[in-house]
């Protein structure tokens, strides 16, 4: 990419936390959803998760190289859940997420989110992809916490049935690691890897002037 050439910034998501935290970082950007079918045939949580990064990216990327979106640069993610070798992604009805954080209740489990990036540099496609393992410790979760956190309907769209930054961090009684990466968006780890992305140098500060408004 020429320097002076500027990248259109997708995000290849439609959670709405995930348009929160890349916000913070003050790069323009619009949205375009993937409806890609979120499979994998790895069973390492962390391939797992790249894996279907990947295959949202690609999907939206076909779409706007189809429609000519002036030099796009995607960003797609998937976050899931592991505890002792098992994968929890959304729950699929309230039972399955009473299941999920009954499981978890009392125990540590881990928290992958995966970041896929893909844009044209010099010229070429290019791709990137990186992983964020952070760990949470549950307290022992009550039926008086557990059954008015199902009601409240916050658990069905997230992975491993629960939101840190919203009633679930009721549960949370230790975290290490990147907070932003179990809200689904690993922010920090983000823009260091963007900006290695971008070619930036180390003292290099105006790395925003790179994306169109």
């Amino acid at each position: 990419m020429a320097l002076n050439s500027k990248y259109s910034l997708i995000l290849a998501s439609n959670s709405p936390r995930r348009k929160e935290l890349l916000g913070w970082v003050d790069i323009p950007f619009t949205i375009q959803g993937s409806d890609v079918e979120e499979v994998s045939d790895a069973t390492d949580p962390v391939e797992v998760a790249l894996d279907i990064a990947k295959l949202k990216g690609e999907s939206v990327w076909d779409v706007l190289i189809d429609v000519e979106v002036l030099n796009p640069l995607i960003v797609a993610s998937d976050t899931l859940v592991e505890l002792r070798g098992k994968i929890y992604g959304k729950p699929s009805s309230v039972d399955d997420a009473r299941m999920m954080l009954q499981e978890l209740s009392g125990n540590w489990h881990k928290v992958v989110t995966s970041v896929y990036l893909k844009g044209m540099i010099n010229n070429d496609a290019v791709s990137k992809s990186f992983a964020v393992v952070t760990k949470v410790k549950f307290a022992d979760i009550g039926e008086d916490i557990l059954e008015p956190y199902l009601n409240s309907g916050e658990s069905m769209d997230k992975a491993g049935a629960y939101g840190i930054q919203g009633k679930g961090l009721t549960f949370v009684e230790a975290i290490e690691g990147s907070y932003s990466n179990v809200v689904g968006f690993p922010l920090n780890e983000f823009i260091g890897q963007l900006k290695d992305f971008l070619g930036c140098g180390p003292d290099e500060t105006n790395w925003r002037d790179r994306f169109r408004c």
